[in-house]
């Protein structure tokens, strides 16, 4: 008898977003039944492939696909940008980590996605939304080449601004800079903030004398995935948690980035000799 829960992760679908990022559409209807925005997936390519964490964009229960976006950063993401529609990835475990913390707010929410966070506001923005709320997104990056998911941003939210480092396109500058703008003529209850540790806690920095609930999702290095392993650790006011299990969304003006950043950057070195061993 076959295993009824054997999954394909076949690719379906995938679309370049800019240089070395992609969209994708995955078969996966056990994950996709379950998910709830703020979640996210382990994956691997193939079997001898390392497990790396990818935030969730979007799904759809009835078709059982997941969509995820991946920029090549290291060797796992490029040799998944290196697959086509049809292949199969080897694994994926979710759906992963908890939910994000939404309610019906008094004033205004805002979802800022930093490079390939702003596909992982995306659902959160839409549950908002659903409940009543007034939603406003911010998307940034360097140039306006690398914005991504505007479109999709802009149908789940009643405002939309953009921020580019080199002002090509919307306000020059970066995210905190819109949400300056955004507090200098309405009243915020809710901001979530995804992308480089860097702009997360600027954020945090900017609403936490304000008194703003700011919640950060924290892509801290992980391997289990469930909380065994304990790789993910991060202190959150004082106490040690893990980004997989309690989070991967946290109270942003409890925690420690310094010690985030300084975690992130063990496995830089090896990270660079894996490339170099495969000649990319």
């Amino acid at each position: 008898m076959s295993n009824r829960y054997v999954q394909s992760f076949k690719i379906l679908d995938k679309k370049e977003l800019c240089p070395n990022t992609y969209w994708y559409e995955i078969e996966a209807p056990f994950i996709a039944r379950k998910i709830e925005a703020g979640q996210f997936i382990i994956m691997k390519p193939f079997k001898k492939s390392e497990r790396i964490p990818l935030s969730i964009c979007g799904w759809d229960r009835e078709k059982g696909t997941l969509h995820i976006i991946v920029m090549s950063a290291g060797k796992t993401t490029r040799d998944l940008n290196e697959m086509q529609v049809g292949d199969c990835l080897s694994d994926i475990v979710g759906p992963l980590g908890q939910r994000s913390h939404i309610d019906k707010y008094h004033d205004a929410c805002v979802l800022i996605g930093g490079g390939y966070g702003t596909g992982a506001v995306i659902p959160t923005a839409r549950d908002l939304k659903a409940l009543g709320n007034r939603v406003i997104g911010i998307v940034g990056a360097r140039n306006k080449d690398l914005l991504l998911m505007v479109d999709e941003l802009k149908e789940v939210c009643d405002e939309v601004y953009l921020t580019t480092n080199d002002g090509s396109i919307g306000i020059e500058g970066f995210v905190t800079h819109a949400l300056e703008k955004i507090l200098e003529k309405e009243d915020i209850s809710y901001v979530l903030a995804v992308g480089p540790v860097p702009m997360m806690m600027a954020v945090t920095k900017l609403t936490e004398p304000k008194g703003i609930n700011t919640w950060v999702s924290l892509n801290a290095i992980m391997v289990d995935g469930t909380g065994m392993c304990g790789t993910c650790r991060v202190t959150v006011g004082g106490e040690t948690k893990f980004a997989c299990f309690h989070g991967p969304d946290f109270d942003g003006h409890k925690v420690d980035f310094d010690e985030l950043m300084k975690r992130q950057k063990m496995y830089v070195e090896v990270e660079k000799k894996a490339l170099e061993a495969v000649g990319k």
